[in-house]
């Protein structure tokens, strides 16, 4: 852990995106999907899944108000983790547990449109939504409506389930963006009461508890740097050092008086500290949130025990819990990584959520290690699973991103209910789309990193990044053909590390450079342009053959796209197409068109066989990963027989 590669992303604030590829998702997260999600937060979707979100808040500015007047408000049970018109009172907390969490991403997703998209409108309707939110307040900084419309008697009493510091997770990023976008203090300074707490709550003197759904490990740093209050941090640090301690903290709020090693923990990430933790398990999104967690606190406080365990968990997702896609959680089954080389296609689960957390994970490894494959990763969640998540309209989402569906499975076996053969309008538990439209707005801050002596360039996202170095214009069509060029207009000496993707056998850069862990080094000393050359085509890639349900079978793709076949194109029963590995894969700009097979299909159940495979030549015709189930319900699959 070398302090001197320590890197800071750059602000979104010093980006301007000009991307033919990205600009258009970043217009489409502005001008379709935040305004159908604040539609979605007030229950105003035709057909889709209530929300309940706004009108909790409302609920608890009510009683906050009572409460400050002396009124003593009723009391609802808390005790589920979803509550709905059929099972609570009406005046009672409706939706998930983590409901609150809906409004704060999709605040966020705002304030990082509005730094380069000023809108009068969206900002009014932000600052309202900001006055319900301080409103629903109590006096002491606390506030998650659960517990203020049901029983505040019960604060801070289930942190293993019921998602309190969870939901001050994503309050607390909310306030950053939207204070760096607008200047506005009012929301940051209610999250800090709230931090102020929080902090004041949990510590070596007090509770010695840990959240049970991580975020606040990585929002409490963030609101350090944004605050330069260091109680933030060393907040962050507590949880991290108490996460897994024993006895276990969530037996002693529950108590539980067990003698075992208590094997639940794994979904919580608390089965040991985290600094002595090596796999990815349980819970995945909970899971990536933490190591997040982990990186920010290990780089800030240049903590090697906790850094080599981010390590370790990075390369057992790496190299033995990912999908080809970027997706990371194979069960259904608490959402969970399962064990090493589990990756089944047709049951991934795959969640949306867990790539995103995944790209924040990345992120954060970068910014201690400049090395290409956290890089790679969060290029290929980019591009694959995230991009996925979304409809080419905005208006529906997959919160699971599976690799292989067939909808007659997916309708009567239930086993694969989890899979969804259409994007849906809304989710009751509905992280996945303000998550989805947060991190695109914010994709500059994922594309550059820098420090005292080099920029660094991750993404390959075209626009204009002012440096502390210099300014740089990037035009790319990374695609479309594996062209980026850079113009560099630079006020001091530094260096330039541009990172040479692993996928790329092949690549040109007109400048002399030194290659050192997948980066290509450049000396800038004065105003230069630099055109890079990737050779992008087609290619067949097989997976290890310890995935048992990729044995004879490849996918294909172009660049950093994952490519697939859908019925729409190829005909019903995909399980009958296989591809040769013998010809070219021609790219016509959009598709891939493989030559192939395609088995006659045999109802007899079972037969002799005597030795003769009978098919006949066909063209397969596959499409990005990412838009599929944009033309209707059908057949898909990313990877084919191989022949």
């Amino acid at each position: 852990m070398d302090k001197n590669n320590f890197s800071q992303h750059i602000n979104q604030n010093r980006i301007t995106i000009n991307d033919p590829f990205w600009s258009k998702y970043i217009e489409l997260v502005r001008d379709e999907v935040i305004p159908y999600q604040y539609e979605a937060l007030n229950d105003r979707i035709d057909g889709a899944a209530k929300s309940y979100c706004i009108n909790n808040f409302v609920k608890a500015g009510k009683i906050a108000k009572d409460i400050s007047n002396g009124i003593i408000p009723p009391v609802y049970p808390e005790d589920k983790w979803e509550y709905t018109d059929d099972n609570c009172d009406k005046n009672s907390f409706h939706g998930w547990v983590f409901q609150d969490s809906d409004i704060y991403k999709w605040i966020e997703a705002v304030g990082f449109s509005l730094i380069h998209n000023p809108d009068n409108e969206l900002e009014e309707k932000a600052d309202q939504c900001i006055d319900l939110i301080c409103n629903a307040q109590l006096e002491n900084g606390y506030l998650d409506t659960l517990y203020i419309i049901n029983d505040t008697s019960k604060i801070f009493t289930n942190l293993k389930d019921k998602h309190e510091l969870y939901c001050f997770g994503h309050m607390a990023e909310a306030a950053v963006s939207y204070y760096n976008a607008t200047g506005k203090r009012k929301f940051l300074d209610s999250t800090c009461k709230f931090a102020d707490l929080i902090c004041n709550t949990f510590n070596d003197n007090n509770i010695k508890g840990y959240p049970g759904h991580e975020i606040a490990e990585m929002a409490l740093v963030k609101l350090y740097k944004a605050t330069g209050k260091k109680r933030y941090l060393d907040t962050a640090d507590f949880f991290i050092r108490q996460r897994g301690s024993k006895p276990y903290y969530f037996d002693m709020e529950r108590g539980y008086d067990r003698k075992d090693d208590s094997l639940d923990y794994f979904y919580n990430q608390a089965h040991v500290e985290p600094v002595n933790q090596d796999e990815a398990v349980g819970h995945a999104v909970r899971g990536v949130y933490l190591y997040s967690g982990m990186a920010d606190v290990a780089r800030e406080l240049v903590n090697e025990k906790l850094f080599d365990a981010c390590e370790k968990i990075w390369d057992n997702i790496e190299n033995k819990k990912l999908y080809v896609t970027g997706g990371i959680g194979a069960t259904v089954d608490g959402e969970a990584f399962s064990f090493n080389y589990d990756l089944p296609n047709d049951l991934a689960y795959s969640e949306t959520c867990a790539s995103i957390g995944l790209i924040f994970f990345a992120r954060r490894m970068l910014e201690i290690e400049p090395n290409r494959k956290y890089a790679d990763v969060m290029e290929r969640a980019l591009y694959n699973c995230v991009l996925s998540g979304m409809a080419e309209d905005g208006k529906s989402f997959f919160y699971v991103n599976p690799l292989e569906v067939l909808p007659e499975a997916s309708h009567k076996d239930s086993r694969k209910r989890h899979i969804k053969t259409v994007r849906q309008k809304w989710f009751g538990c509905a992280c996945c789309p303000p998550n989805l439209a947060r991190l695109i707005c914010s994709i500059g801050e994922y594309s550059f990193t820098e420090n005292d002596n080099t920029v660094f360039s991750h993404l390959f996202v075209g626009g204009r990044i002012s440096t502390r170095h210099g300014e740089i214009t990037v035009n790319s069509s990374y695609l479309d053909n594996g062209n980026v060029s850079f113009s560099i207009k630079p006020n001091e000496s530094f260096s330039f590390a541009i990172r040479i993707p692993k996928w790329c056998r092949n690549f040109s850069i007109s400048k002399d450079y030194e290659l050192i862990d997948g980066y290509a080094y450049i000396k800038i000393d004065s105003e230069c342009d630099i055109d890079v050359c990737f050779e992008i085509k087609p290619r067949i890639v097989c997976c290890s053959n310890l995935v048992r349900a990729n044995i004879g079978k490849a996918c294909v793709m172009r660049g950093p796209v994952v490519y697939c076949a859908e019925e729409i194109d190829n005909g019903k029963n995909l399980q009958l197409l296989r591809l040769s590995h013998e010809k070219e894969l021609d790219y016509d700009g959009e598709f891939i068109i493989a030559n192939g097979f395609k088995e006659k299909i045999n109802e007899d159940l079972y037969y002799d066989f005597d030795g003769k495979t009978k098919e006949k030549e066909c063209q397969i015709k596959l499409i990005p990963y990412c838009k599929w189930g944009n033309r209707g319900e059908n057949e898909m699959t990313v990877y084919l027989n191989l022949r």
